[in-house]
């Protein structure tokens, strides 16, 4: 696995580098770490593996060619995770990916965190229809802290726009927090613009 470009983290070394299965865990990992720092402490009775399930391990198995991996001397620092054929992707989750899951993970009618994200295995978040036919890729991207403010979130993007482009793929939307105006002004910055609005989120979205 050859690396894709050398980056200083503070005395460490980052590098990005393509995905190897290797890095499953550690990418389940920090898509929980980022999305509730310190939960280990604040709600240990979390089960880690929820949100891996919907908004990273779908995208390792489908299309894993578009996943570019931060990793460092301490294991996975983060990721860019992508689909360039959002509307297939979303046929293939309901075939192959949630019906164990379903199965594995019922509704609890609880209204705890993993009652919560259990909730989103069987109603999955997806994007209206007339963005995903106008912007047919979409990616997530999550970064800890000691791999931010170095600039990785520009280069992830702009090679995945890269990547797309070979693929002669449009257009690529995501979406962010209505309430994370520091992400908007950097998508903003990147050329995303708002599609629409969601009850917590915006849809952003760019042509290729």
């Amino acid at each position: 696995m050859r690396p894709l470009a050398p980056l200083r983290i503070l005395k460490r070394v980052a590098t990005l580098v393509p995905l190897h299965y290797s890095h499953a865990p550690g990418v389940y990992a920090v898509c929980m770490e980022a999305a509730e720092p310190g939960w280990h402490t604040s709600m240990p009775e979390a089960n880690p593996d929820l949100l891996g399930h919907v908004y990273a391990g779908p995208y390792l198995h489908f299309e894993p060619d578009l996943a570019t991996i931060v990793v460092d001397d301490t294991g996975v620092a983060g990721y860019l995770l992508a689909t360039s054929t959002s509307q297939d992707f979303w046929a293939w989750q309901e075939k192959d990916w949630w019906p164990p899951l379903r199965g594995q993970y019922p509704l609890s009618g609880k209204d705890d965190w993993n009652g919560e994200i259990t909730k989103l295995i069987h109603a999955p978040p997806i994007a209206p229809e007339h963005i995903a036919q106008d912007f047919p890729a979409h990616f997530h991207i999550d970064l800890l802290p000691r791999a931010q403010g170095l600039g990785l979130g520009r280069t992830l993007i702009e090679g995945l726009e890269a990547k797309l482009r070979n693929k002669s793929v449009g257009g690529v939307h995501m979406d962010v927090g209505s309430d994370n105006h520091n992400a908007i002004g950097f998508y903003q910055h990147l050329g995303f613009t708002v599609l629409a609005e969601g009850p917590e989120s915006l849809f952003m979205g760019k042509h290729l």
